[in-house]
């Protein structure tokens, strides 16, 4: 009996070290397996920055780009800014732990309320982008425009008019100024040619509103005071500095806190149109879907 006993304490013995060295052997198997796996990261999408234990690796650069081929050097100046933006945001988050107490219910569930606010805003997105009809009848922005007048007050000068940049010494300056003075609409086509092979610059759209600052960047008159007496008093404005001489033809002006033309505010009046346009979209999907779930006692109202 005891000899019995011997055998099977011996066996006993063999069978749990061989246990042992089979778990060993499995242990050290599935840390290789996972040096193995993290190094294969590592090589096919390495790791560009880190913030503590928080990594951000190459393949989280591609949506940068957003499909774009960008030349090599906006490529590595964009990627390095993302780069620099994602290390401050991990620092803050950081910070931020370190120095308050966040209630981590409260944070998972605006995590999800943004989650579910966002699959319906891109629900709504798609479904206004499918359907969406983007003409936009004349009559419509014309009623609009006449309803909405004081919606569109002006905050600056615009004007209609002629400008033209010559050279000091350019001897058609004095027959430019003639014409421009006349009030002869059969000067037009004389005033395009010397706009044309004589001028530094020119803006020739003299139907079209346009905004006077924007016109008179880089000309002395972009100091001037009293722009709004020069409107006033002078059909043709015309003043220099040391190489150029410039001109400014005024056909039309429209001050401050004046309403605008119709044209001008155009293509403001069809966006507004096209938002509203969206908005009822959207409204009458939201009325659709629980009109159809109300129909199909798909929820519940409780006391």
């Amino acid at each position: 009996m005891k000899t019995k006993n011997r055998r099977f304490t011996i066996w006993s013995s063999i069978n749990n070290l061989l246990m042992f060295s089979a778990i060993a052997v499995f242990l050290v198997s599935c840390d290789l397996f996972k040096f193995k796996s993290e190094e294969n990261q590592d090589d096919e999408d390495p790791v560009v920055a880190s913030v503590g234990d928080q990594n951000l690796r190459k393949s989280e650069l591609t949506f940068v780009f957003d499909g774009e081929n960008p030349s090599p050097g906006d490529s590595t100046e964009r990627a390095s800014r993302y780069v620099q933006t994602w290390i401050k945001k991990q620092l803050m988050i950081r910070e931020a732990g370190k120095s308050m107490s966040f209630d981590e219910a409260e944070l998972n569930r605006k995590l999800l309320d943004y989650k579910y606010a966002l699959m319906v805003y891109e629900f709504e997105k798609a479904h206004v982008n499918a359907n969406i009809d983007q003409d936009m009848d004349a009559s419509e922005i014309e009623s609009y425009y006449k309803e909405n007048q004081t919606n569109f007050t002006l905050k600056e000068i615009i004007v209609k008019t002629n400008f033209f940049k010559m050279k000091k010494d350019n001897s058609q300056n004095r027959q430019l100024e003639r014409l421009l003075n006349s009030n002869n609409r059969d000067n037009k086509e004389s005033i395009r040619e010397i706009a044309l092979t004589q001028a530094a610059n020119y803006f020739l759209e003299d139907s079209t509103w346009v905004r006077f600052e924007d016109l008179i960047i880089n000309t002395p008159l972009v100091g001037h005071n009293h722009k709004v007496q020069l409107l006033r008093e002078y059909k043709l404005i015309k003043v220099e500095d040391d190489s150029f001489v410039y001109y400014f033809k005024i056909f039309e002006y429209k001050l401050q806190d004046q309403i605008p033309p119709l044209e001008f505010v155009n293509d403001e009046i069809y966006q507004i149109l096209i938002n509203k346009k969206k908005v009822a979209l959207t409204e009458a999907l939201q009325k659709e879907i629980y009109n159809r779930a109300l129909e199909n006692n798909e929820f519940k109202i409780y006391d």
